[in-house]
């Protein structure tokens, strides 16, 4: 086995390597054979025996102190701005990974894989719109590319598991079954995109991916807490027209403010994840679909749920690395 990994292992650039993703996509990498070289922002800590530093914002930096000159098969990234706000977007999911793009295919790397968004498919925010645009310039360079569009990650919807252990109301949006996803845990999705260097049938494509269903909705995430805690059933509605108002009310204050401005943007986004569900875009049926969203990997939410709440693990509050 150990042969054959050696044989079958690739040279690989990995970006992103602190976030939460990236961990995992790290460890998945070594796990099937992959000498993984890691290029971290300076300051950040180290995340595997192979770590080169270098700042994106700097023209060659990746080049220089990334790629280094020596050979790689392929690049892989999974970094993406923290916040989501139009210039952090702009800065570094678009104008970073063009960066990165262009040194790569100047050193002959075969093979771009890229952790992007499900969102992506209904743009109505900046972040959206910079992610597509590198997405398009990735799948027009005419370098191997594989775009992974997971859906819900685990930690993003554990946020009310210490509410509901408090005896406090679990909040819903609307009537908290406006969405829906299919959440797909860091180990899984980490699985996922390391084998997008050797799976045939995830080469050259757009791959929307989530977690083993079914969809799930809020309020059923809800209940699920409730069970596991031994807590008496108890929801917050909260309506969309409030939303409204608060976006609307920034907005106006963003004419003159541009920090008014950035929390307009954050309250979109906001807005959006509490009205779109994160599953696969029917576009000829002008709905979301579970059915046509992909699922992989064996955990499940509500599998990690139990975990959580028996405290075998705890939600990792990191992010996307950034540069």
């Amino acid at each position: 086995m150990e042969e054959l990994a050696k044989r079958s292992g690739q040279r690989v650039l990995l970006l992103g390597a602190t976030g939460t993703i990236g961990r995992a996509v790290l460890s998945a990498l070594q796990e099937a054979g992959h000498e993984v070289v890691c290029f971290v922002r300076p300051g950040s800590k180290a995340v595997g025996p192979l770590v080169r530093v270098g700042d994106l914002h700097e023209p060659g930096a990746f080049a220089r102190e990334g790629l280094c000159g020596e050979r790689f098969d392929a690049v892989v990234s999974c970094m993406a701005s923290r916040t989501g706000a139009p210039e952090d977007a702009w800065a570094v999911d678009y104008a970073a990974h063009m960066e990165v793009l262009g040194a790569a295919q100047a050193a002959g790397v075969g093979r771009f894989v890229l952790l992007s968004a499900i969102c992506v498919q209904k743009p109505k925010l900046e972040f959206q719109r910079a992610k597509l645009a590198f997405e398009e310039a990735l799948a027009g360079s005419g370098m191997g590319f594989s775009i992974v569009r997971p859906t819900a990650y685990f930690k993003s919807l554990s946020g009310q598991v210490e509410r509901v252990r408090a005896g406090k109301p679990f909040l819903l949006f609307g009537d908290g079954r406006l969405t829906a996803c299919k959440p797909i845990s860091d180990i899984d999705l980490g699985r996922y995109i390391a084998g997008c260097l050797m799976e045939p049938d995830r080469f050259d494509r757009v791959l929307p991916i989530g977690g083993p269903g079914p969809a799930m909705t809020p309020v059923e995430m809800g209940e699920k807490l409730f069970e596991l805690t031994g807590k008496t059933s108890r929801f917050k509605h909260v309506p969309v027209g409030m939303m409204d108002a608060i976006v609307g009310g920034l907005s106006l204050a963003g004419r003159v403010s541009a920090r008014m401005r950035a929390k307009a943007e954050l309250a979109r986004i906001g807005r959006y994840y509490a009205t779109e569900s994160m599953l696969v875009w029917d576009e000829g049926a002008g709905r979301y679909s579970a059915e046509q969203t992909p699922e992989f990997g064996e955990e499940t939410l509500f599998d990690f749920y139990e975990r959580l709440v028996r405290g075998e693990v705890s939600v990792d509050r990191g992010d996307h690395a950034v540069f």
